[in-house]
């Protein structure tokens, strides 16, 4: 534990990466400004921006001693710059405020409270029905997922994490596009308990220009990322559990790639969808007679 790091009020680095934001990024600098938890440092990982976010950026860290900013030599992507950004922090606990999002004024505190008081290691936001903060073991929350409500289909600002622990489980994967933090969220929440919170972190903006919007990338690699969490990670599933996912998985995958092209009616992008997703005709065969 760093010296910055007092025991009742830890140091929390809250990790903002940009990328050609300069129509958010001053409101999302000052909605950590005025957070009421106040021990953090905001770290900006800037990833070659072309417009005026790295300006903007510099003029608050000039400003603000606890903004320390950062500028990739190369343009990264989203996943691998979010890594880049976490391996800057001095906190005990990583939680990603976006650049087009706005954090809640007291949220912050209400997570780390919540986190310390439970000693958790890894907390998501989710809409569960419950109005109170609980915490859930693997066994709990990885079939609860699967079976009965998707409590862990949320991005990196639904997210914190004490950085130690997400050194352990290695960081965001870097393979799946905008999936890699569906197949973190199932390492990190099958190897320690996790606290469920009802209330967010930050207003999530929708626009234009997210990442949640490339529907084409999240068609083949939703289907990879859980192909391979069923296959690499020690999930507390049963083998007939996993097996029944798998095919329901490709059954998913099969319908998907066949809405797609009826919708565009471009053949060369549906064949290369099928490629990457490395989806052969055995995979076909088990899809069409999945049932449930």
């Amino acid at each position: 534990m760093t010296e910055n790091i007092s025991a009742k009020n830890p140091l929390v680095s809250i990790l903002m990466t940009v990328y050609n934001r300069e129509k958010f990024l001053e409101e999302a600098i000052e909605s950590v400004l005025f957070c009421d938890y106040i021990n953090w440092e905001l770290i900006i990982s800037d990833d070659c921006s072309s417009d005026k976010s790295f300006g903007i950026a510099k003029r608050y860290a000039d400003q603000e001693g606890r903004i320390k900013l950062y500028r990739n030599e190369i343009n990264l992507g989203d996943y691998p710059n979010r890594n880049k950004a976490a391996s800057y922090a001095l906190g005990k606990y990583l939680v990603y405020v976006d650049s087009d999002d706005r954090m809640f004024s007291d949220s912050l505190s209400r997570f780390v409270e919540a986190m310390e008081t439970h000693q958790c290691l890894f907390g998501i936001f989710s809409h569960t029905g419950i109005s109170e903060v609980f915490m859930l073991e693997p066994a709990s929350i990885i079939p609860a997922h699967f079976f009965r409500k998707p409590v862990l289909n949320f991005g990196p600002v639904a997210t914190i994490v004490t950085k130690d622990y997400f050194n352990k489980v290695g960081c965001f994967p870097v393979k799946y596009g905008p999936a890699n933090d569906m197949y973190y969220n199932l390492k990190a929440s099958s190897k320690t308990n996790t606290l469920v919170f009802p209330f967010p972190l930050v207003d999530y903006r929708v626009h234009e220009g997210q990442e949640f919007n490339n529907k084409y990338s999240y068609l083949y690699n939703n289907y990879l990322y859980l192909r391979d969490a069923l296959n690499e990670l020690d999930l507390p599933l049963s083998s007939a559990e996993k097996a029944l996912l798998a095919k329901k998985n490709k059954r998913r995958f099969l319908t998907n790639i066949i809405k797609y092209y009826f919708k565009c009616l471009n053949w060369s992008k549906t064949r290369s969808a099928i490629r990457l997703a490395d989806f052969g005709l055995r995979d076909v065969v088990i899809a069409i007679f999945t049932t449930n």
